[in-house]
């Protein structure tokens, strides 16, 4: 499990030539409501051991990036994915916080 800064993700988002990797929001129902990155996928930190095989359905090889409020419960996730086999994984280090502070500050904050 790596940690991603948010400005390094939203380079490899922006970047055509590179493949788009899964965004997995962990927060819990509320907050993806009130904001998240586009284009992520919900499952709450608390359903994981019981879906993290969903993640399987994306192709083979295609990189999950674990975000949360501000890195810990994303943290959490990302070694659990990596422990069960799921990669690469990556960690939005600082969550979508930091997204809204470094790439979008029109992004709600709580």
């Amino acid at each position: 499990m790596q940690n991603l800064a948010p400005r390094d993700l939203a380079e490899w988002l922006a970047d055509p030539a590179r493949e788009k990797p899964l965004l997995l929001d962990v927060r819990e129902p509320w907050e993806f409501a009130l904001c998240h990155l586009p284009d992520s996928r919900h499952v709450p930190m608390g359903q994981i051991p019981a879906r993290w095989e969903e993640l399987n359905d994306r192709p083979e090889g295609v990189p999950v990036v674990c975000i949360c409020h501000h890195g810990g419960r994303s943290m959490q996730v990302a070694l659990f994915l990596e422990r069960a086999g799921v990669g690469p994984v990556f960690n939005l280090a600082g969550g979508v916080h930091g997204w809204a502070g470094d790439v979008d500050p029109a992004m709600p904050t709580y």
